[in-house]
């Protein structure tokens, strides 16, 4: 099918289930988007029991999409760029040690538990991967994903300086976790040199390089936006910013998502301060909205259509049902070793800070995209596998009862701290 056809196909569905999610099952939009999408593509494989043609043609439709490449390669830039320019850069420097720490020490605590933890149950369930794939399953899965967290928590209602602190670690640990997923996919398959030296080089090129980059990309936007007193033109340099500066991020081999990350930051708080008027923060900020919600509204429907290319067997299913709580039970080491060490620090945390951000760590399109990313082989189709269901335990579960959980902690809840 032909690029427009399959655009306005996609578009379409995202309206019909938007409209059938906000009239009938109301639940947060990116869970009732998911949720429809999954079971239409499961109605789907019932059919093809009786039609087994149209189970074909809805599988060479979503492998035409590419997710991976229509993900990691646009749509990502202006998820977090959008996500990035709404959040208060106030917020996340009160916060900054807590986010940094727990987007480094712990998505790399996370990567190592659960890579580890994979390694001796698949392998307990037969399937032999070597020690250094496991921990590349661990690297895709650790970082929590920033399109789910953000459009989650913008109607969870969680204390504003946790909501800083989960905002911040899941704008950041992505790109962190593209790093190491690189670096440990590199070892695993010979393309770098094993070594602390090959591997902090890349650390360094990746993750500092998007930092700077975006750091500059934040101040020629700025720059630029400052010089003039148009929305149509500086709504227009916000998305060249986000667009072309991920594209030539990429093209220099640093971090395409940290970049967009802190070049949105700028340009929502500094730029938005001091470069534009208040008709022009009104345009941007509708046009940034809607660009969001559309493409979170697409993304989320493409999540749900990739169970089609999904090997669904018995022992894939298990090897999925069981990493599920064992990556929940990472994710609370990853989170409450950081947590119970900076509480002696003298660091003040909300009395269910942990438990909160268990449960809203939420995995989401990232880690498909990267499991799609990975080489021919048979770790591939197993990581996709579990990766999936992984993620759809997280969107569904984790993300319809998000609200739930911090109702129910609200009352023993600090909003300030």
């Amino acid at each position: 099918m032909e690029v427009f056809p399959l655009i306005s196909l996609l578009i379409t569905l995202a309206a019909a289930f938007s409209y059938v999610n906000h009239r009938y099952l109301k639940m947060p939009p990116t869970v009732g988007l998911m949720f429809l999408s999954l079971i239409l593509s499961l109605g789907l494989i019932v059919l093809s029991r009786v039609q087994p043609e149209f189970l074909g043609r809805a599988r060479d439709l979503v492998q035409e999409l590419d997710f991976h490449e229509t993900l990691l390669g646009g749509m990502l830039s202006l998820l977090l760029f959008a996500g990035a320019l709404h959040v208060n850069l106030n917020d996340l420097l009160d916060r900054k040690w807590e986010i940094g720490l727990f987007a480094t020490a712990g998505t790399v605590a996370a990567t190592f538990l659960v890579g580890t933890l994979a390694y001796f149950v698949l392998g307990w369930l037969g399937f032999e991967i070597p020690y250094l794939y496991g921990l590349v399953f661990g690297a895709l899965i650790a970082p929590t994903d920033p399109i789910a967290v953000l459009a989650i928590l913008k109607k969870a209602g969680a204390p504003k300086s946790l909501e800083a602190i989960i905002t911040g670690e899941s704008l950041f640990n992505d790109g962190i976790g593209v790093v190491l997923f690189l670096a440990l996919l590199g070892l695993a398959t010979g393309q770098s040199e094993p070594g602390a030296g090959s591997i902090g080089l890349l650390l360094l090129e990746e993750g500092l390089g998007g930092i700077v980059f975006g750091l500059a990309l934040g101040f020629v936007a700025f720059w630029l936006l400052k010089q003039v007193d148009s929305y149509d033109v500086e709504v227009m340099i916000t998305l060249a910013a986000a667009t072309g500066g991920y594209a030539l991020a990429q093209a220099l081999h640093t971090s395409g998502p940290l970049a967009m990350v802190v070049a949105g930051l700028m340009v929502g708080n500094h730029g938005r301060k001091f470069a534009m008027s208040e008709k022009t923060r009104q345009h941007l900020d509708t046009f940034w909205i809607l660009v969001d919600e559309i493409l979170n509204a697409v993304l989320f429907v493409l999540i749900g259509f990739e169970v089609l290319i999904v090997t669904l067997s018995g022992r894939y299913l298990l090897a999925g049902l069981l990493m599920v709580p064992l990556v929940l039970g990472s994710r609370l080491l990853a989170v409450g070793l950081p947590v119970g060490l900076m509480r002696r620090g003298g660091r003040a945390f909300s009395q269910h800070t942990i438990k909160i951000m268990t449960w809203g760590g939420l995995r989401g399109g990232i880690s498909v995209a990267l499991a799609l990313g990975l080489p021919p082989g048979p770790e591939r189709g197993l990581f996709l596998t579990v990766t999936y269901i992984v993620v759809a335990f997280s969107i569904l579960g984790q993300g319809l009862t998000m609200q739930r959980l911090i109702k129910t902690c609200l009352p023993n809840c600090d909003p300030e701290s």
